[in-house]
């Protein structure tokens, strides 16, 4: 089994897409006005819009900027030089600037136009590198 795609459900879409455009620098795919994906090398991050619970069985299944339990993770290269490039963009979204996390990950967390937590991370630390490199494929 392969975690392969995770779907964000907002009211908002016009402002979901061109932020996860901006800070992954990945041009989304929209397939309809209710539904886009921005496709990585091993995930895709789907977007729709709420109209799109209705195949779901209904708004009751899902609730739009209610997260408060998952964070949406990015492996970046290096996390500082990212955050340089999206300072002033992410001024507004920002929880915590680049910090070493005890378990060997440099990490920047943000929140998206729909408060969902965001976090873009470099492994720094021997075991977390070797941790990652051994997932790539």
């Amino acid at each position: 089994m392969n975690a392969v795609s995770i779907r964000i459900i907002t009211s908002e879409i016009e402002k979901l897409i061109p932020f996860y455009e901006q800070v992954t620098g990945i041009k989304a795919i929209q397939y309809t006005p209710d539904f886009a994906e921005l496709q990585t090398p091993t995930a895709t991050i789907a977007i729709g819009s709420t109209k799109t619970l209705q195949f779901f069985g209904g708004e009751s299944i899902a609730q739009p900027a209610e997260n408060r339990s998952v964070i949406i993770e990015f492996l970046v290269s290096e996390v500082e030089k990212k955050f340089e490039q999206l300072r002033t963009f992410l001024t507004p979204y920002l929880v915590q600037e680049p910090t070493i996390m005890p378990w060997g990950n440099q990490s920047l967390l943000f929140r998206d136009p729909d408060g969902n937590l965001v976090n873009f991370f470099t492994p720094v630390t021997e075991e977390a590198i070797e941790k990652f490199s051994s997932k790539k494929g």
